[in-house]
């Protein structure tokens, strides 16, 4: 029975994260805590192995979007490659910094971070696109099926600086650094919503290599419980990647900005408590 919850926990992960680049770890790690620790279902788990679950997680929910939006042809790869070389040092210092955190600081940390990306996630459209980047920086285009035109860009230097903050943060809680780059790319960079969240899964994709390596020699992955959380997160991945090519994002957004509040709340309380 736990295992099932575990593997159902992955599947809605996968699906979520791959709609809207995520990675998904905004998800699992919260529902882990909470079903493993609280409830008892996983009494062996920390918040630095729920961490570890979660970046393993997040290769196969990023390989099986990656190899979905490939065939659509809305991965950006240069930039993505730019993002990631951005983000290695990014999330081998984050998992270095996990260590060191007990189970109240993690939540209470955590907690916050959730609240602040359902702000984000909030506020996003109603903030003015800054031309800024682009003007100063490479520029790309991208043409929709529709046969619509986007030019968007941005200086490389700023793209390497904000993704090793992203990685950091993704290696230190273990969730997709999509959280935090799909808002900046569209927002920063002017990307293409569809073309944000598919480069940002590849990205989640090759940076979780770098993520999982770390947690691995750190000692922090449960291996028993990887095999449900791996087959959930990757067909959860195919029907996210799915229904993003068919259908508007803004409900799920807006459902995923109210658990996250919701969750990040939770978190705050009970890591202050």
């Amino acid at each position: 029975m736990a295992f099932l919850l575990l593997g159902l926990i992955a599947l809605c992960a996968g699906i979520v994260g791959a709609l809207v680049g995520l990675g998904g770890g905004v998800i699992l790690i919260p529902a882990t805590l909470f079903i493993g620790l609280e409830l008892q279902f996983f009494p062996d788990l920390t918040p630095q192995r729920v961490v570890g679950l979660s970046v393993i997680m997040m290769i196969f929910t990023g390989l099986s979007s990656t190899l979905s939006y490939m065939k659509s042809k809305q991965i950006d790869f240069k930039s993505g490659l730019i993002f990631f070389i951005g983000s290695i040092p990014g999330t081998m210092f984050g998992a270095w910094l996990n260590k060191s955190l007990d189970l109240p600081s993690f939540n209470l940390l955590f907690g916050i971070l959730l609240i602040v990306l359902s702000t984000l996630l909030l506020v996003k459209d109603k903030l003015k696109p800054i031309s800024w980047f682009i003007d100063h920086g490479t520029k790309r285009t991208f043409i929709d099926k529709n046969g619509i035109e986007y030019e968007y860009g941005f200086p490389i230097w700023f793209a390497i600086a904000l993704t090793f903050v992203v990685g950091m943060i993704s290696g230190l809680f273990g969730i997709g650094g999509g959280s935090l780059l799909v808002p900046a790319m569209v927002l920063l960079f002017l990307f293409p919503p569809h073309v944000a969240v598919a480069t940002s899964m590849f990205m989640v994709f090759l940076s979780s290599l770098v993520n999982s390596a770390s947690h691995i020699y750190l000692g922090n992955v449960p291996w028993s419980y990887t095999i449900p959380v791996i087959i959930g997160a990757y067909i959860g991945a195919k029907f996210g990647s799915a229904l993003n090519k068919k259908l508007s994002s803004k409900t799920v957004v807006m459902v995923l900005q109210v658990v996250m509040m919701i969750m990040g709340i939770r978190s705050v309380i009970e890591g202050l408590l």
